[in-house]
């Protein structure tokens, strides 16, 4: 959600997982300071089927466990910052940081944004949707996602990437419906708060369409940026 603009294109393959490795590993980390028992926290077993999904190496992941629960190598200090801004041709922009240096996150962000403009909180994010969205394969060919969405509590579904179904929720809602899923037919395998554009731009030709994805593209490639939610057509 929110990188649509990646499907296009071909990433080298060593380095695209390596990246999304390093933005697992850092959701694993900051869910395991609640603790290391998967059992006792909802987030950190959702960041790890998550992980899992994404075929991360056991090592990799129980080593991003145990940093996150400060048992190894002292406790891991990421805080989370949001930025907003346009794309080129005024495309909306929400990039999500986990970062342990918030200056150079800032400085970062600042050079990448050259070619658009950074803009202050709140000047890009009234034009999306805050919400909770649930991804979920169902336990058996019989799993109804309508029914499990209302069961669930869930404000509306769709269908995902997979066979998977996508369920869509209120902010305040996300951790109850994820724990409700599973008794209605439903494994979840991500559970996260996203931004989804209320007016997508759809009227930028090829060339500038191209212009915007290298953009996107750029910045998603940084290592302290987490997401990037962009208000561009698929």
């Amino acid at each position: 959600m929110g990188a649509q603009w990646k499907a296009k294109h071909k990433q080298d393959a060593a380095a695209a997982k390596g990246r999304i490795f390093t933005k697992l590993a850092k959701e694993i980390m900051v869910a395991a300071r609640n603790g290391a028992d998967p059992d006792m926290n909802s987030k950190l077993r959702v960041a790890m089927e998550a992980a899992k999904k994404a075929s991360m190496p056991r090592d990799t992941l129980e080593r991003a466990i145990k940093k996150g629960a400060g048992l190894l190598d002292g406790p891991v200090n990421y805080e989370a910052v949001t930025y907003e801004g346009f794309a080129p041709y005024q495309v909306p922009v929400i990039v999500e940081c986990l970062t342990d240096n918030k200056n150079r996150s800032a400085q970062s962000i600042r050079v990448l944004f050259r070619k658009g403009q950074l803009g202050t909180s709140g000047s890009v994010s009234w034009d999306f949707k805050y919400l909770g969205a649930i991804e979920a394969s169902p336990t058996s060919p019989d799993a109804d996602p309508e029914l499990a969405a209302i069961e669930a509590g869930a404000q509306d579904f769709e269908a995902a990437d997979e066979g998977e179904t996508l369920f869509l929720t209120e902010p305040t809602d996300l951790d109850a419906v994820s724990k409700a899923l599973p008794e209605h037919g439903f494994t979840v395998t991500s559970a996260k708060l996203v931004y989804r554009p209320n007016n997508p731009v759809s009227s930028l030709t090829d060339e500038q369409r191209a212009e915007v994805e290298a953009f996107l593209d750029a910045i998603d490639a940084d290592d302290d940026v987490q997401n990037v939610y962009v208000g561009l057509a698929g």
